[in-house]
């Protein structure tokens, strides 16, 4: 007698399931964890919460209505409603762009030119990341990259990398940038306002930081990218990215190399200098998510003109443009719903002070480690780095003080805690990139979550040296 053996394999729900299940999670801990609410006031124009304020409150437990109307909330929520209307503004404009030809025509050239100069193969994913760091490093880089992965995931593509290399380096650099950020306005600025430390103050340190963090994912990446070169198969996205070269014409190297024109040309100096405006715009003037989207769309109008595409042709493909990042528009809204859901049932703030006393210790150094932890958690949650220094600093700066961690010490937890965002599914930006890389986020998250348990050792062995040499 013979017995047939069966192999069961596991297999992760798609990213919309996925989504739609954590929200069937968020909404019963509703109903099991008590409402909780912090009294909050405005400090130099900005809400922050009143230490040993909390109280419990009236539970506001979610239903099934709550929660089939959660995503509609993801919707019209401020943040949600400005990140998917910037999706489908940037993905109109870029598909106009593509329809100049000039990125293709690009593309050839670029791969042309990687595969007969060593130099570029060695520094195109270490000076690309290096630059995506310093954005998420200084100015607060993260719903900027979105439309950058419609750019580099079909590049790396033409390269022989694959898509996860593609979102790797944008999403990756950028988080890694804006996680040990050292004059990150939007998490470092707010976090030391709130805890009365001078404005970007500590900033060695925080430079150290950020080079030892953005270091260890290049070098996750390169050599990621050494295996992938021995064996494409280990790829997470492989045959999707075989089907996709094969239908978009993306042979490795080109074959049939397209011409860069004069009229390409002078399409992508516009492109370049509206990432430039774009740049400028936010580090000198402030700009947020309705500026850059504003010059995103004059972008995608003035290479139209230059491109010499027609009315129709322009209408037409910017709304194709659009119409295929529908998709992506509703991930961000499901993926702002945990958000609203969580905190229409009040448990938020109970959740932050249910964790905050197992900061105490006998070490600072096991208390700063304990709040880079449940930092981690609260992001999961509230994933804005400014929301979260808001909602944490005026709790964990108090709390610092009383475990002997100096605060400068207590932002840098703070700051590592934002590390998660590169693989949670509860973050726009995030489900937001891989959407538009067509990555689903189940292969993300096997990829990336070695980088994220090194990231995790990293962190806590960072936190070490403030506690020894006092860190002010």
């Amino acid at each position: 007698m013979t017995e047939t053996k069966r192999k069961f394999k596991f297999k992760v729900p798609n990213t919309y399931l996925l989504i739609f299940s954590l929200l069937v999670l968020i909404a019963a801990m509703t109903w099991i964890i008590p409402g909780g609410q912090y009294e909050r006031t405005v400090v130099d124009g900005k809400q922050v919460v009143v230490q040993n304020s909390f109280k419990y409150i009236e539970n506001e437990p979610q239903g099934i209505f709550d929660l089939f109307m959660s995503p509609l909330k993801g919707f019209s929520d401020p943040q949600g409603a400005l990140i998917i209307g910037f999706i489908l503004l940037v993905g109109g404009s870029f598909n106009v762009l593509a329809k100049t030809n000039a990125i293709n025509s690009l593309i050839h050239k670029l791969a042309r030119a990687h595969k007969d100069s060593k130099l570029l193969q060695k520094l195109f994913i270490p000076v690309l990341m290096l630059m995506f760091s310093l954005g998420g490093a200084t100015f607060g880089m993260n719903e900027e990259i979105i439309p950058f992965v419609l750019i580099i995931v079909p590049i790396c593509l033409a390269l022989g990398y694959d898509s996860i290399v593609g979102v790797a380096i944008p999403l990756v650099g950028a988080h890694i940038g804006f996680a040990s950020a050292f004059l990150n306005p939007f998490n470092v600025g707010i976090a030391q306002g709130i805890a009365d430390v001078p404005l970007f103050s500590g900033i060695g340190y925080r430079l150290i930081s950020w080079s030892i963090s953005t270091f260890v994912a290049i070098l996750f990446l390169l050599w990621y990218v050494k295996r992938l070169s021995k064996n494409p198969k280990i790829s997470p996205t492989y045959e999707f990215d075989e089907e996709r070269r094969k239908n978009e014409n993306i042979n490795g190297v080109y074959e049939n190399e397209s011409e860069l024109t004069t009229k390409h040309k002078a399409v992508l100096l516009t492109f370049a200098l509206s990432l430039v405006l774009i740049v400028v715009g936010v580090i000198k003037l402030g700009w947020y998510i309705e500026e850059i989207s504003a010059a995103f769309f004059i972008m995608g109008i003035i290479v139209g003109i230059i491109g010499g595409l027609k009315v129709d042709e322009f209408t037409k493909a910017f709304i194709e443009g659009a119409k295929d990042l529908v998709g992506t528009a509703l991930i961000v809204a499901l993926a702002r719903a945990t958000l609203v859901i969580s905190r229409d049932g009040q448990i938020i703030d109970t959740v932050l002070y249910g964790l905050s006393p197992y900061i105490q210790s006998s070490s600072p150094i096991f208390a700063s480690q304990k709040m880079f932890m449940v930092q981690a958690v609260i992001n999961f949650f509230v994933h804005s780095g400014s929301g979260q220094a808001a909602l944490t600093m005026p709790i964990m700066a108090p709390l610092s003080d009383l475990a002997g961690v100096s605060r400068q010490t207590a932002i840098l937890a703070f700051q590592f805690g934002e590390y998660t965002n590169i693989i949670i599914p509860t973050s726009a930006v995030t489900m937001g990139a891989l959407s538009m890389a067509k990555v689903p986020w189940e292969k993300w998250a096997k990829w990336v979550l070695p980088l994220m348990i090194i990231l995790f050792v990293l962190g806590f062995i960072l936190l070490i040296p403030p506690n020894l040499f006092g860190w002010q």
